[in-house]
């Protein structure tokens, strides 16, 4: 046996090993992003409430579902971009393998969309879940249940495309058809309330551009974590994350410029920040940008070098920090989009 070789039995060891943490990684980024996504809603002032007295509505479980639905969604466009890309361009030897892991996810981003169909329906007509069916007509009108109802299609079709794939060019394809499958939640959000106006216009095509930029950048570390073991994914992968935070911080300062009405005076935008409960969460969410690319800065210095010498582990243990801050940031991110 070749020193290049490893024994079976010691690659075995060690893709357990690979397979355990990403698990506990989902664990503990799903933990962090239910309990910043909690306590952003419930300090900003964007938590579901208990309906008046005398009207049924839908109550606080179902109203707390939205948001909870709306996380599970993300995660796993996340969890399926990052895979899609991983083959379409990061490490396209695995496309096979990564493909059909995300296969699956793929269909939890189905069902989850499909749950937040039917509590947005229900919490918008105010309704309990046992009248759905006799509003069922008005509820299928809605602007937000049709979007949904588009992804619900499209992540459907996305999960027999992904565990169909055998070539890098189906994962072009499934890495496109992902893209798309982001965009209609995101044309019913703050930014696309006055579609008259051209800044609500700029602000909906910056929130698109905003998403796929912080998607590309999650789900490709989740990626080459998971899946590559040279430094040559993980420089392609250190090119495009840099492209992405570019993009996210232009876009963010942008949006939320728009939001919070700064546009005609910078200092009422500096006075929003910290007197509204949206502009407070945008400052944490600057806050945490700002930590992500001071991560990726010692990636590029100090973890980076590393990976030539055959010496992972740092770049591993840096990564797997960075990446439950943006678990936590998704959290704040949906959180964000729930307050007035």
């Amino acid at each position: 046996m070749s020193k290049n070789e490893k024994d079976p039995q010691v690659a075995g060891s060690e893709a357990h090993a690979r397979s355990r943490g990403a698990r506990l990684l989902v664990v503990g980024g799903g933990i962090a992003a239910v309990v910043v996504m909690v306590v952003a809603l419930v300090a900003a002032g964007g938590a579901p409430e208990r309906a008046p007295d005398g009207l049924l509505g839908a109550g606080l479980p179902l109203s707390w579902a939205v948001p909870g639905f709306r996380l599970v969604a993300d995660g796993a466009a996340i969890w399926v971009a990052g895979a899609a890309l991983t083959g379409a361009w990061l490490l396209p030897a695995t496309a096979l393998k990564v493909c059909q892991d995300a296969a699956i996810v793929a269909g939890v981003w189905a069902v989850a969309s499909i749950g937040g169909l039917v509590a947005s329906a229900v919490v918008i007509l105010g309704i309990p879940l046992s009248h759905l069916g006799e509003h069922a007509a008005i509820a299928g009108g809605l602007t937000q249940v049709r979007a949904l109802a588009v992804v619900v299609a499209l992540t459907a079709v996305l999960a027999v495309v992904l565990s169909g794939v055998r070539t890098v060019r189906g994962a072009r394809v499934a890495l496109g058809l992902t893209a798309v499958a982001l965009i209609p939640p995101l044309l019913t959000g703050h930014g696309a309330i006055e579609r008259t106006s051209i800044w609500s216009v700029t602000a909906t095509a910056s929130l698109v551009l905003h998403v796929f930029a912080a998607t590309a950048w999650i789900g490709g570390l989740a990626g080459v974590l998971r899946y590559a073991r040279d430094r040559a994914a993980v420089e392609r992968f250190s090119t495009l994350a840099l492209g992405c935070a570019i993009a996210i911080g232009s876009t963010g300062l942008l949006t939320a410029e728009i939001h919070l009405g700064g546009r005609a005076d910078g200092w009422a935008l500096i006075t929003q920040w910290v007197t509204t409960g949206y502009g407070a969460l945008v400052f944490a969410k600057a806050v945490a940008f700002a930590a992500l690319v001071y991560i990726g800065w010692r990636h590029r210095r100090s973890t980076l070098p590393r990976l030539s010498t055959g010496n992972p582990a740092a770049f591993r243990r840096l990564a797997a920090t960075e990446l439950i801050l943006m678990a936590a940031t998704v959290g704040l991110a949906v959180a964000l989009s729930r307050t007035p």
